[in-house]
């Protein structure tokens, strides 16, 4: 029997199981990962104003590997030997014919100070210290923002920080308390979101000055201390900082061979195979892959290369070339907590609608529709 390794919980190897076991029900899959548990991480911008618990995010796997019949094993890759046939854990050697890595990246943290920052998408935690600072706040400033890797600019994420910078305006006009605190919003990219498109971009930067939000864009960011964010053009106060850093690599990739890309991801060609490696994939945040400059970095583009690496994978186990390719497609609603603007983006088109109520309801739907299929 064949047998294919998967590296993480989340999108991208979640995605990888069920294409795996709808195309080979007799396949061997093992999947490699701290806990039997998926973050919903898309939903932890409604943690601060009780939207969602952290455990309405946190899904328990077990069920789901018992139906998809796959070995799970609570463990960590530390490393890879065999030209990729066996995968080095903390739980010992597993074997592979196939190898899909799906482990996602990790935040660069070089910026001086960035401990007194909350890397809101760090999980669920990182979500309840924002609750429960904010909830202990009389008032005062809250700056968010985020930044890129700067060997590898498209490895960012930082559309969960419009969402939690709307979302807090909200939230707090709800709680009559918004004329309490300044909101500012910092990056040093001059048109912040641009791979949204820039009919997006101006919507966002109106909607920021339509609720009074201070913003501080274009700067290369100097660092962060207790009581506020320094910029090389100026200084603002900030009793809690909400900041998306960079992404890059796991620290496990520099244990191995494998290609990296500038910014320090899994290089991939454009059927998600790591080159000069037979039969290693990559899908989702751990990989840098070849497309134009504004593809995305979030849960809908990991599926869709998790679908490609998954097929072509059965492909060279099967002894057949490798042909299945990915779209390239960038589909988001960007929330407020009550509601959100729709915008997708292809290689043909770039659509952005305006923020309404509905769409943070779809957002919900989206979200219901999604985690019922690993309850």
């Amino acid at each position: 029997m064949q047998r294919v390794t998967i590296v993480g919980a989340g999108f991208a190897a979640l995605t990888a199981v069920r294409t795996l076991r709808q195309l080979s029900p007799e396949l061997e899959i093992t999947l490699v990962s701290r806990a039997a548990e998926f973050v919903y991480y898309p939903g932890l911008i409604w943690v601060p104003s009780g939207l969602r618990t952290g455990e309405d995010l946190v899904i328990d796997l077990r069920n789901f590997f018992t139906r998809m019949k796959v070995k799970h094993v609570a463990a960590e890759a530390v490393g890879l030997s065999d030209d990729g046939r066996t995968l080095e854990t903390t739980a010992g050697a597993i074997e592979n014919d196939g190898l899909i890595i799906a482990s996602g990246g990790r935040f660069i943290k070089k910026l001086p100070g960035i401990e007194h920052a909350i890397v809101p998408c760090e999980g669920v935690a990182a979500a309840q210290a924002i609750r429960d600072r904010v909830k202990g706040m009389d008032g005062g400033s809250i700056a968010m923002g985020f930044a890129s890797n700067p060997n590898e600019q498209s490895s960012m994420r930082g559309g969960p920080i419009f969402e939690f910078l709307l979302g807090m305006d909200s939230q707090l006009r709800k709680e009559r308390r918004r004329d309490r605190f300044e909101l500012h919003f910092f990056t040093p990219a001059e048109r912040p979101g641009n791979r949204l498109g820039p009919k997006a971009v101006d919507g966002l930067l109106g909607e920021m000055k339509r609720c009074g939000i201070t913003t501080h864009l274009g700067h290369k960011l100097k660092g962060f201390s207790p009581t506020g964010v320094t910029t090389e053009a100026e200084e603002f106060p900030a009793d809690l900082i909400l900041f998306m850093p960079g992404m890059t690599g796991n620290t496990w990739f520099d244990k191995t061979n494998l290609p990296r890309s500038p910014g320090g991801l899994l290089q991939a060609d454009a059927q998600c195979r790591v080159p000069g490696f037979e039969r290693v994939y990559v899908a989702g945040d751990s990989g840098s892959f070849p497309g134009p400059d504004w593809m995305p970095k979030q849960g809908h583009m990991a599926d869709l290369q998790a679908r490609a690496a998954s097929r072509n994978l059965l492909a060279e186990l099967a002894g057949r070339p490798p042909k299945a390719g990915f779209k390239v497609e960038l589909m988001c609603i960007i929330d407020t907590n009550d509601s959100g603007m729709l915008v997708t983006r292809n290689e043909r088109f770039n659509l952005v609608l305006p923020s309404l109520r509905i769409f943070h309801w779809l957002k919900r739907f989206f979200e219901w529709g999604y985690l019922r299929r690993y309850r």
